[in-house]
């Protein structure tokens, strides 16, 4: 099964580069070896099932010890 993910961390802020709280979860997504695309209203993220679950954990950690007051997920299956 394939999944894709998408999620928003806050607080937005304005200024110069994208805070840590949105590029840390990245990171850790791209270390389990899923695909990102990283936007500046939120990142997606896709790859097998089971990779992708097991990852978000870490994904949502990263956001929340790197200053994130909310993060906003979505999930969907994306195979037929």
């Amino acid at each position: 099964m394939r999944l894709h993910a998408e999620f928003t961390s806050e607080p937005f802020v304005a200024g110069d580069g994208a805070p840590a709280h949105a590029t840390k979860p990245v990171d850790v997504a791209q270390a389990a070896g899923l695909d990102t695309d990283f936007g500046p209203f939120g990142t997606s993220v896709a790859g097998d099932g089971r990779e992708l679950l097991a990852a978000l954990g870490e994904v949502l950690s990263a956001a929340f010890e790197h200053g994130a007051t909310r993060v906003t997920l979505r999930v969907e299956r994306v195979d037929g």
